[in-house]
């Protein structure tokens, strides 16, 4: 299994968490962009210019600070993951966080792109997903905005509001119950289906993904029990991602690049797949039905992978934003006054501060 890939706007993209910019974050103001792109693991920055933004949310620190840049002739927001040196966890991931300082901008669509593991033989490596559901293998997750508790309501929040002398002022959203049916956008999953046949690419049109716990990879026996519930590709980070941005009218479509076959399909120690090297693999020509030539699922492997494919995962997110139109509206799962009411909250170091919130942008 794997974690995510990449995705640029400028001429010349970087792949390499040292090439990030070093100039301090500002704090934003203000809505900047409509469009976000959240990048996982081998994505590390998106633009070669771009400003760098440092947004305090109710939930604590994002995973890395939010560069706003230009991609595809429009205005993107990219956030990665896993920090700007691939230091936090799958699990530790401040997913909250992450999408409330998104929306705090404006954002109102997120394109993910995500390195994924294949458990079925349809899906093999260098394939490109648009992924249409999941399977939730994760626990121990902040998976809601709705929870019946304010921010300030938890352990951290509770003493950040103490100190700006605002304990009780804070509001809670009450409890709310996602519509989860087709969690990814279905607007935005035809919007990117007909953007990359258009730029004339080969994807799978949909696919099921089963999210893991992380950070360990699957056993082969883990890997077989998945594709037998239905799961064509395995990650560690679509969940709770997809669900805290629809929560807050986010609409969101996955982009996945299969770096690898999982466990289940990959070579027992000491076998080579039959009819296939390792050089067939890494160029994209294995045949659909061929397992992974000669090395199970590493860390290593899927790293190199997703620094091959960077330039064609980019291309698509390109044809994506581009193709997204200025009037796409997401979809309104969650009463927009509950919503207002998460914005509102007054975020953890401003409470300290005893400064207002940033409300509702």
């Amino acid at each position: 299994m794997s974690e995510a890939p990449s995705d640029s706007p400028s001429d010349s993209p970087s792949d390499s968490p040292s090439d990030s910019p070093e100039r301090e974050p500002t704090v934003a103001t203000a809505a900047t962009a409509s469009i976000a792109v959240i990048g996982g693991s081998g994505l590390y920055s998106l633009f070669s210019e771009a400003q760098q933004l440092s947004i305090p949310t109710p939930y604590g620190p994002t995973s890395s600070p939010i560069t706003v840049g230009q991609l595809g002739g429009r205005t993107v927001a990219f956030l990665t993951r896993h920090g700007a040196d691939h230091s936090v966890a799958p699990h530790l991931i401040n997913y909250r966080a992450n999408i409330w300082a998104l929306k705090s901008l404006g954002v109102s669509a997120i394109i993910s792109s995500a390195a994924v593991g294949g458990v079925s033989p349809d899906y093999p490596p260098g394939t490109l997903v648009l992924t249409d559901q999941f399977i939730d293998r994760t626990w121990g997750r902040a998976d809601t905005f709705f929870d019946g508790q304010s921010a300030a309501g938890t352990a951290g929040a509770a003493g950040a509001a103490g100190a700006a002398g605002e304990v009780g002022e804070s509001t809670s959203a009450g409890v709310q119950h996602l519509a989860a049916a087709d969690p990814f956008c279905p607007e935005l999953l035809g919007v990117a289906r007909q953007a990359l046949t258009d730029a004339g690419e080969t994807f799978a049109p949909s696919g099921t993904v089963v999210v893991i716990q992380g950070p360990r990879f699957s056993t082969r026996a883990e890997s077989h029990w998945y594709r037998a519930g239905g799961a064509h590709t395995v990650n560690m980070t679509l969940v709770p991602e997809v669900t805290l941005a629809a929560e807050l009218g986010i609409g969101t479509v996955n982009l996945s690049f299969v770096t690898d076959a999982d466990a289940g399909l990959s070579p027992e120690p000491g076998e080579v797949a039959a009819g296939a090297d390792a050089g067939e693999v890494d160029a994209g020509t294995v045949d659909a039905g061929t397992v992974d030539a000669g090395e199970a699922v590493s860390a290593e492997l899927v790293f190199r992978r997703l620094a091959e494919a960077q330039p064609r995962i980019i291309a698509a997110i390109e044809a994506i934003v581009r193709a997204i139109p200025q009037s796409y509206q997401p979809r309104e799962l969650i009463p927009a006054a509950a919503v207002s009411a998460v914005l509102g909250q007054a975020v953890l170091d401003q409470a300290v501060l005893g400064q207002a919130p940033i409300g509702n942008r």
